[in-house]
């Protein structure tokens, strides 16, 4: 459209994007640090793999609470001020991660006290995580135009996958050459503290972004909502845009229910698959699943960093073409190559086959993943709930969504211990089960407004 700003639209954006950044750097930053964690906290106060496991996990506690308060916070503050408050928890939990001591302990000696200061950091972080999950894809579907929502909401999802990335990076470099003992004093606390950097850029750049016209309309700021609507599409289009928010504000009840329960369970079943497909296996457990398929270590690292750049371009195939060809065909696309890669695995494992080809089906799962559900799960979550009850219904959604995570990801050891064939087997089943869903249920949202979509509800 030749009124519209789309370098504003694209800016406003990628700040807003920071935050997914740090939704991956910070759930990734404790794979680098985990063995240090351990030799100065859990084997420093001869606890087991229980302590262990939950304080590697203990920011998905976070998460879900962080999740779980999205609704009322970005109703009550603001999409805005929401994204600032994750902000500061990111950079809250950055320092208090490197520096646990922090006034009450005393470096070099472990406490339980110690313990749980470090795992408090780490919830405060999941929190911001949790958040930002939440709130970065619905302040971009709120402010984008609708013929673009897709792609721009789909960055979201790059910049989680690129703020992995760039973590495994720093990891590598602020261990790279150094002895273990030094790692173990001093290298863990800079692969938490050097998530500061990004954290204090994404709370500063917030300043200069405005709220989201839905909200603005929602809370009866009209002129500020047709000012920014103006500065993304022009006046004449502005006009027609907030005509329809504002119809459907004042028509709409605050009833979670008022649309039925259907967008409801669509918008929670959208996230649990996302997770029973069992995607976060993949990215969590890579070095030790292809370690226990045979490949030595440095192999296998090698191998996770493959993984890392096929995530990336697969990721950036789905931002080109989730407003070309729809939401619902990749995702159905995603689900079939999703099936074929677990099953197929999953029949290696049976025969006891290690080789290039548990790679080559590992890549398929991962990039048929990376150009559907990992995208435009968000995507869907952002835009198919109506204005009135966005914030709380996809705060369910999140919750659920990081509720899944725990599960599949805690529940994985324990299942691989029994049959690695019927591990993998089972996420291919889930990814069956996926394109049936979406066949069946998940409506096409692609060139719709937000408050057009609200009529698929309303029938």
């Amino acid at each position: 459209m030749k009124d519209r700003n789309t370098s504003y639209v694209v800016g406003i954006t990628l700040v807003a994007t920071l935050g997914g950044l740090l939704f991956g750097y910070d759930t990734a930053v404790i794979s680098g640090a985990a063995k240090s964690i351990e030799a100065y906290l859990i084997k420093g106060l001869n606890l087991g793999s229980f302590a262990y496991g939950a304080t590697i996990s203990s920011a998905l506690i976070g998460c879900i609470i962080g999740g779980m308060i999205s609704g009322i916070v970005s109703l009550k503050l603001g999409r805005k001020r929401s994204l600032m408050i994750a902000a500061a928890l990111f950079f809250l939990a950055a320092i208090g991660s490197g520096f646990p001591e922090f006034l009450f302990f005393h470096e070099g000696e472990p406490t339980m006290g110690l313990l749980y200061m470090f795992n408090f950091y780490r919830i405060i972080g999941g929190i911001g995580v949790g958040l930002a999950s939440a709130v970065c894809p619905m302040y971009i579907g709120e402010i984008a135009p609708a013929d673009i929502r897709g792609r721009l909401v789909s960055i979201n999802q790059f910049a989680i996958i690129f703020g992995m990335l760039v973590v495994y990076f720093v990891n590598y470099f602020i261990a790279h050459g150094q002895s273990i003992e030094w790692i173990n004093e001093t290298g863990w606390r800079l692969m938490f503290l050097s998530a500061a950097i990004p954290s204090g850029i994404f709370g500063v750049l917030l300043f200069f972004v405005p709220e989201t016209p839905r909200y603005l309309a929602l809370t009866n700021r009209d002129g500020k909502a047709l000012e920014i609507l103006t500065k993304i599409n022009g006046l004449q289009q502005a006009k027609i845009i907030l005509k329809e928010i504002k119809t459907s504000v004042d028509a709409a009840s605050e009833n979670l229910f008022a649309y039925g329960k259907l967008v409801i369970v669509i918008g929670i079943l959208l996230s649990v698959f996302q997770q029973f497909v069992g995607i976060n296996v993949a990215l969590y457990y890579a070095p030790s699943i292809f370690e226990s398929m045979g490949a030595a270590k440095d192999s296998s690292m090698l191998q996770t960093v493959v993984m890392g750049l096929v995530n990336v371009i697969f990721t950036v195939i789905a931002i080109l073409t989730v407003d070309k060809y729809g939401r619902k065909i990749l995702l159905m696309i995603g689900s079939i190559g999703m099936a074929v890669g677990m099953f197929a695995i999953g029949g290696l494992a049976f025969m006891k086959v290690i080789g290039i080809s548990t790679l080559v089906f590992i890549i398929i799962y991962t990039a048929s993943f990376m150009m559907s559900w990992g995208p435009i799960c968000w995507v869907l979550i952002s835009e198919i709930f109506p204005n009135k009850i966005r914030g709380r219904a996809i705060a369910i959604a999140v919750a659920a969504q990081w509720a899944a995570n725990y599960f599949i990801s805690s529940t994985y050891p324990a299942m691989m211990e029994m049959s690695g064939g019927m591990t993998y087997s089972f996420y291919g089943v889930m990814s069956i089960l996926s394109f049936i869903f979406v066949w069946k249920m998940v409506p096409e949202t692609k060139g719709k407004t937000l408050e057009e979509l609200e009529k698929l509800w309303k029938k």
